[in-house]
């Protein structure tokens, strides 16, 4: 899967997140940051390169990774099931990584949460045949502009056929594919949006972006997620899973429970050193020149959330 180089990210955005200048000032040449590069058109120009790399689970279960974030696949009889849709410049390839699984038509969508690398392909995903289900809060911001300050963007309104239809507050259950499937609130967490995936008979769950598998999760404190909320998913998760189930994270590679307990791990440790350094009074720029995240730099802080950039979002939360 490509990810995004934390050199793409700008002056700008890192300032945006951090809430502080001078410690963007301080961290600017360690980070090498781009100028006039956000992270949306980053993210979108790596999917328009990416290649899409197709993962077989069971079950007649699939992943694609390299447009966004994961996307989950069910084949069968009914239709291919669709767990989120990546970016829409992705499209010719998830074309034609979908061709390869199955002929079947797309008939179902289901959407994690509502950032753009997992709702951006809907409406084209829509016109291919699909009905959209998704948490009644996805609706809301995919229907209105929307404004994520740790990006540094702005986003319009989705058009009509982007938006679902079906939409549920704490709980949805389908049946496709002979597959009895259940979406389940996590409560804020990455997002307000945020929601599980089970594949009941498979024993797989997308866990969406309340996972981001050995990289430094991007938390959404613009519309309601948090270092807290992320904790939380993540315990739910670990309450849920079984030893034996597969589980597919919004980014990052298919993983299990022992993965989701090291990330569980990291999240708490990292969480209580940063609380710990600001109880002590540290400034943001303070803390960050403390490397309250040292301990897992090495496995978490090479891609899009590098060290600084995470201990700024943890810091906005305690």
């Amino acid at each position: 899967m490509n990810y995004l180089d934390p050199s793409n990210l700008s002056r700008r955005n890192f300032i945006a997140v951090a809430g502080s200048a001078a410690a963007a000032v301080a961290f600017a040449p360690r980070f090498r940051f781009a100028e006039n590069k956000g992270i949306v058109p980053t993210m979108i120009d790596a999917a328009a390169k990416a290649k899409i790399e197709t993962h077989s689970l069971r079950h007649n279960i699939s992943v694609l990774e390299g447009s966004g974030g994961n996307i989950g696949v069910l084949t069968g009889k009914d239709g291919k099931l669709l767990v989120d849709s990546g970016f829409t410049v992705s499209k010719p390839r998830i074309l034609e990584a979908l061709n390869s699984l199955s002929s079947d038509p797309i008939a179902q969508l289901l959407n994690t949460h509502w950032h753009t690398d997992h709702t951006d392909g809907n409406a084209w995903v829509h016109a291919a045949g699909a009905k959209i289900t998704a948490h009644a809060n996805t609706k809301k911001h995919l229907s209105t502009s929307t404004r994520v300050e740790g990006w540094d963007w702005t986003f319009p309104p989705a058009p009509s056929e982007a938006i679902p239809t079906v939409v549920f507050d704490d709980e949805h259950r389908l049946q496709h594919n002979d597959t009895n499937i259940r979406l389940k609130y996590y409560g804020p967490a990455h997002t307000d949006s945020d929601v599980s995936v089970l594949f009941e008979e498979a024993d797989i769950i997308h866990v969406g972006d309340t996972w981001w598998n050995g990289i430094y999760p991007f938390i959404d404190y613009s519309t309601g997620g948090s270092i807290d909320g992320m904790i939380r998913a993540t315990e739910r998760n670990l309450h849920e899973i079984t030893d034996k189930m597969v589980v597919i994270p919004g980014h990052g590679p298919i993983g299990n429970k022992v993965g989701l307990t090291e990330y569980r791990d990291m999240l708490t440790t990292i969480r209580n050193n940063v609380a710990t350094l600001k109880k002590q009074g540290k400034s943001l720029s303070e803390t960050i020149a403390a490397k309250p995240t040292a301990a897992y730099d090495a496995k978490y802080g090479q891609f899009l959330i590098n060290p600084g950039f995470f201990t700024a979002l943890v810091y906005s939360g305690v």
